[in-house]
């Protein structure tokens, strides 16, 4: 049961942040008419879309299964989460999301949507750095250590 209420906050959490970037996005595209016409519409945006949601919903149910926890950082896994798609890389919700948002930029032609997505993920990119890798350090030690080794930040491997 308390797997259930877990991924319950996950949802919940993740539909919230997922509804004020989306929001945020859509309403940005208004700047488009200020900027100059370089985004081709491009079908490849809704692949990008959709493998940027399956990646980070992959992410978030292994922090429900195996960490215990939600992606909010006041509700964080109680559990170390080296598995699934965090074999690959270290931020893969993060990784995900910015890779989504591209894809709708890319789908629907949006130059500002991009902006927007680039600023998005520099934004990710310094609150990982500067909040959560002290935090996971300070919380997993050695573990963590040896995980930021051997699984990159930001761009898959494999």
């Amino acid at each position: 049961m308390d797997t259930f209420w877990t991924a319950a906050r996950s949802l919940l959490y993740a539909s919230g942040f997922v509804t004020v970037s989306l929001y945020v996005a859509l309403a940005v595209r208004n700047l488009d008419a200020r900027l100059p016409d370089v985004m081709p519409h491009t079908a490849l945006g809704l692949l990008l879309i959709a493998c940027g949601l399956a990646f980070a919903v992959l992410s978030i149910a292994a922090f429900v299964a195996k960490g215990r926890g939600t992606p909010a950082p006041f509700d964080p896994p109680r559990r170390f989460v080296a598995s699934g798609p965090y074999t690959i890389v270290r931020n893969p919700m993060y990784v995900g999301g910015l890779t989504a948002l591209g894809g709708l930029a890319l789908y629907l032609g949006s130059s500002a949507m991009l902006i927007f997505a680039v600023l998005w993920g520099l934004f990710a990119h310094l609150f990982v750095v500067l909040y959560e890798e002290p935090v996971l350090r300070a919380k997993f030690g050695r573990e963590y250590e040896g995980y930021c080794a051997s699984v990159p930040r930001w761009v898959p491997w494999r």
